[in-house]
């Protein structure tokens, strides 16, 4: 437990640079400490930025800070010091065969704890002393230990290379440069540092730049995803559901065609039968009337048979003739039953062919990336005009309904159920799918610098139109989105939930909607295209533009871009 409690201080009272005791400690503005040569190397190096930060909290100084010895912190560390926190292993301080050893040490070697650029020579922390104590050695330029210094020695006149030949590409001493490179363009090492460093910055910042950008595309494929399966799992419902409807109606026909052929059967089963046991009863008599024949043909007494005859009596009527129902009755049953299911197949056949073609397009789900260039969005430009049956009273259009001025004065205009009657709203005739892009120029009242209050907004046909509820203005329900420019600033509004938006400010904005990949963004059109805001969702309507115009005399206007 005693050993962990003095790790614990040891890692308080260490730099945060070279990770050892601090030595010289100093503090920062901002409160923390360093050994004075290791705030000052990190700061050297950051000169050319004419900024200076801490390497722990990143908090920037525009002017270097001068920076005096704390001497509380000295004290307590020297007091570390003596009670053998600093004490280790001889193992641990003994350079080993992966650690930069001290060139001064002389036997078995520590571990270099620094190296010196002007030197040339890696110090432990017993030999750096004098880099501190010494004042022509605190100009010397510190490093973490290196094996590499004598890399910078220069092989032909064995000299330190301070100097860098831009025509050659490559690190000379001055000896070089009054030689071999003699009129070459050179500079100090530490210029053409400055200069690869900046260079670094620039990649580095357009390294983060594109990882910013993958990380929003994989946000957006997640999204898309997600949405795959949504739309899959509703699709797979209905269907199902549709299906379930069609077997009970087959059932249903089915059970009907039965249930008439079983009717139709019995009848014609009873009928045959009751002709058949008529039929019966007939030959019966007839069987016996011919018995009585043949009895009175064998009388052999002429007297007697003559008697007899008269007697006889007359045969009852026969049966009509038999009427036999044809067959093809229940044949025709089969035969239109039959033709059913032929044109059913013929049905299913064609119509799930549309289904399997709709299929292979959800395979191409990726959505083309969002144009780059003005010219690149410009391809997708749409005609859209303001539809005058929603526009309130307060807005005049004009410019072939291109164009909405709010005004002082009301407009006349007939009623409608699709007109806006609270807010300065209206919205386009013409309705946006796929993809679509507009731009909107915003125009102040005549002498009057910015201050509008105008939104760009997009919004489904059942927006409620009547009444000052929220469920009527764009960007303030879920049914509309709208970018807001009011008194010089932007903000993105959608379901009553305002998102501040920061980006240059123009008088025009373009809008781009991919309405299947769920995508609205809005950009400052100048120059160049300035993304301010964007929206990845899932649209279930198509959309439609629209504009509010609230403050009298400005205008926005839907721009011709074709």
């Amino acid at each position: 437990m005693e050993q962990k409690g003095v790790q614990l201080n040891r890692e308080t009272f260490s730099c945060s640079i070279c990770l050892d005791l601090l030595k010289d400690p100093v503090t920062t503005p901002c409160g923390h400490s360093y050994c004075m040569n290791c705030i000052n190397s990190h700061w050297d190096v950051e000169d050319y930025k004419y900024s200076y930060s801490c390497p722990q909290c990143r908090k920037t100084f525009t002017q270097r800070p001068v920076l005096l010895k704390n001497t509380m912190l000295a004290v307590l560390v020297e007091e570390l010091k003596k009670t053998g926190l600093q004490a280790a292993s001889a193992d641990h301080c003994y350079a080993g065969a992966e650690d930069v050893a001290c060139d001064v040490c002389t036997g078995r070697k520590l571990k270099a704890h620094m190296s010196c650029l002007i030197c040339l020579v890696s110090y432990c922390e017993k030999h750096l002393q004098c880099h501190y104590d010494v004042a022509q050695l605190k100009k010397h330029k510190l490093v973490e230990p290196s094996k590499k210094l004598q890399e910078n020695i220069c092989s032909r006149h064995d000299e330190v290379m301070k100097i860098f030949c831009r025509t050659d590409q490559q690190l000379i001493c001055y000896l070089c440069s009054v030689e071999e490179h003699k009129g070459h363009d050179t500079v100090s090492a530490a210029a053409e540092r400055a200069e690869r460093q900046r260079e670094l910055e620039g990649s580095r910042q357009n390294i983060q730049q594109r990882i910013q950008d993958r990380e929003k595309d994989v946000k957006l494929l997640q999204q898309q995803a997600e949405a795959i399966n949504l739309f899959a799992d509703k699709a797979v419902e209905d269907s199902e559901k549709i299906f379930t409807e069609l077997i009970r109606l087959l059932e249903k026909r089915s059970s009907d065609v039965k249930q008439q052929v079983r009717s139709q059967q019995k009848s014609e089963v009873s009928r045959v039968k009751e002709l058949q046991e008529k039929l019966e009863q007939e030959i019966t008599e007839l069987k016996r009337k011919d018995a009585e024949l043949k009895k009175l043909s064998h009388t052999e007494d002429h007297n007697q048979f003559l008697h007899n005859y008269p007697s006889l009596s007359p045969l009852s009527r026969s049966t009509s003739s038999i009427h036999i129902c044809p067959l093809s009755c229940f044949e025709d049953v089969t035969a239109a039953v039959s033709e059913v299911r032929d044109k059913l197949q013929d049905v299913l056949r064609e119509k799930w062919t549309n289904v399997s073609l709709t299929g292979t397009e959800v395979d191409v789900l990726l959505p083309p990336p969002e144009p780059k260039t003005r010219a690149g969005f410009l391809k997708y430009s749409s005609e859209i005009t303001l539809d005058p049956n929603t526009a309130n009273i307060m807005l005049l259009l004009s410019e072939g309904n291109r164009k909405a001025t709010a005004m002082r004065q009301l407009q006349y205009y007939s009623s409608h159920p699709d007109r806006f009657t609270n807010r300065p709203q209206v919205l386009s005739r013409e309705s946006l799918t796929g993809r679509c892009y507009w731009e909107v120029e915003r125009r102040g009242r005549e002498g009057r610098e910015g201050g509008e209050v105008v939104s760009v907004a997009v919004a489904y046909k059942n927006i409620r139109r009547a009444g000052v509820s929220d469920e009527c203005g764009f960007g303030l329900n879920d049914k509309s989105w709208a970018l807001d420019y009011d008194d010089n600033e932007y903000t993105f509004c959608y379901n009553n939930v305002q998102t501040p938006v920061s980006g240059p400010e123009s008088s025009r904005v373009g809008v781009y909607l991919d309405h299947s990949a769920g995508i609205l963004s809005f950009y400052s059109v100048s120059e160049t295209m300035t993304l301010l805001h964007r929206v990845q969702t899932t649209f279930t309507e198509p959309l439609y533009a629209g504009l509010l115009v609230y403050c009298s005399g400005d205008s926005a206007e839907l721009c011709k871009l074709k």
